[in-house]
């Protein structure tokens, strides 16, 4: 019916047998107690029977609505060769009979007991029906019991079911998010988490696209510059001073096709960094350690590098080559956007999400309806190929981290380039002064 891999053929095995295992437990302790609870009244209907007689007063005076008719009790008196002062009481059969009897103290100078016999084979007629009864609601309530598990585990996996079929039916061309607000309270975290993995692939899906077209169109121009230039020169016999000149604005076109090729294959180093085992780190300490290699160059452009770290720790794991990449990018355009004697500031502070890390430059600042991260995207007069923020945001949606570009509100012309790292798999460490 199920297969081995089945996670409601394992909930059916674990529910039924969790729950044979407590019908058996609760039926067993209410046997015992109603057993113990039976023989326990026969005992003490035995011992008021055994005081009366040792006190010479007569058995009939025991109170009738307490105690089963004494026809059947057997009394003798027996001589014992050692003294006993405890109370025996044990069961015999005979003749398919069963005898409760009960020893009791007589008169301990001539080592006599009394020794009270009682029939008791209806007594255990009961017990034994009461036995069966429970063995017949057992076996009765261990078929509703697999009824029962059977429904709750064909409910249970509903939710499942619901998103395999909406998965399964997705694919690069028609990928819709899961309305997580429909789904019960237990699957809304793994209804979030494939929403956000549906966004990856979207954007994915979307910028290698555009990584495709763009890396096209960037390597087709200096294609045709270099062309167009060989054209030219072989056209007519020119002076080596001339052949010269045209080899080094080849080469120059082949310079700029290198870098182009050599931001590509950062891309798929970086998707392969994504790949590689997370481990925990100090985030602060990462911070400062690019932060200060950067106060060299900042100082060797005639800039000023100001560095605010809060709090002094925090623990994090993830995959560090990816962090040091977003911080890098976002280090580099500030440098490179920003003009000489101007400031460029890296800072980080703890909010209600995680911590939040933002580098703040006074540069151009940025035209916030385009979008940056796109690949081959530019701003500014600046060199560069555009892929620098690409890999940037694909570094922080590996790390389930967000990235936000904004410009400067403060009357400072400039950009504020903030990475959001989440806390849910952080840990923040106490701070000492």
């Amino acid at each position: 019916m199920f297969s081995k891999r089945s996670i409601r053929r394992d909930f059916l095995i674990q529910l039924i047998f969790a729950s044979a295992s407590l019908i058996i437990i609760f039926s067993s302790f209410l046997y015992l107690y109603i057993e113990n609870s039976i023989y326990e009244e026969k005992r003490q209907e035995l011992l008021r029977y055994a005081k009366n007689i040792a006190n010479n007063r007569s058995i009939a005076h025991i109170d009738a609505s307490q105690t089963e008719p004494f026809t059947r009790l057997d009394v003798e008196v027996i001589y014992l060769k050692k003294q006993y002062s405890d109370i025996d009481l044990y069961e015999t059969t005979e003749n398919e009979q069963v005898y409760l009897t009960l020893i009791y103290p007589y008169n301990l100078d001539d080592l006599s007991y009394l020794k009270l016999s009682k029939e008791i084979s209806q007594t255990k007629n009961l017990l034994d029906k009461i036995l069966n009864y429970i063995f017949m609601i057992n076996i009765a309530g261990f078929i509703l019991v697999i009824v029962y598990a059977i429904a709750l585990s064909k409910m249970l996996v509903i939710p499942v079911r619901t998103l395999s079929s909406r998965l399964s039916n997705m694919n690069e061309h028609l990928m819709r998010p899961i309305k997580v607000k429909e789904l019960p309270e237990e699957f809304e975290p793994l209804g979030t988490t494939i929403n956000h993995l549906i966004a990856r692939i979207q954007n994915f899906v979307k910028y290698q696209k555009e990584l495709f077209i763009g890396t096209a169109h960037e390597l087709k121009t200096p294609l045709a510059v270099i062309k167009l230039k060989n054209q030219v020169t072989l056209i007519k016999k020119r002076s080596p001073e001339e052949y010269i000149e045209a080899l080094k604005v080849t080469n120059k076109t082949i310079d700029e096709m290198n870098v182009i090729v050599s931001n590509i294959l950062d891309i798929g180093r970086q998707e392969g960094a994504q790949l590689d085992k997370p481990i925990e780190v100090d985030v602060i300490s990462v911070l400062k350690q690019k932060a200060n290699d950067f106060a060299l160059l900042a100082e060797n452009e005639n800039k000023k590098l100001l560095i605010d770290f809060q709090p002094n720790a925090f623990m994090a794991t993830l995959q560090v080559s990816l962090l040091n990449q977003i911080i890098q990018n976002f280090l580099q355009n500030a440098l490179k956007f920003t003009p000489k004697e101007k400031t460029v500031r890296i800072q980080s502070s703890l909010d209600d999400v995680g911590l939040l890390i933002e580098v703040i430059d006074e540069g151009c600042g940025i035209d916030e309806s385009v979008d940056l991260f796109a690949p081959f995207k530019r701003q500014g007069n600046k060199s560069g190929v555009g892929l620098g923020l690409f890999l940037a945001k694909s570094a922080a949606d590996a790390l389930g981290a967000k990235i936000i570009l904004k410009n400067r509100e403060d009357g400072v012309d400039g950009t504020i380039a903030s990475l959001q790292l989440n806390s849910k798999l952080s840990c923040i460490l106490p701070s000492y002064k």
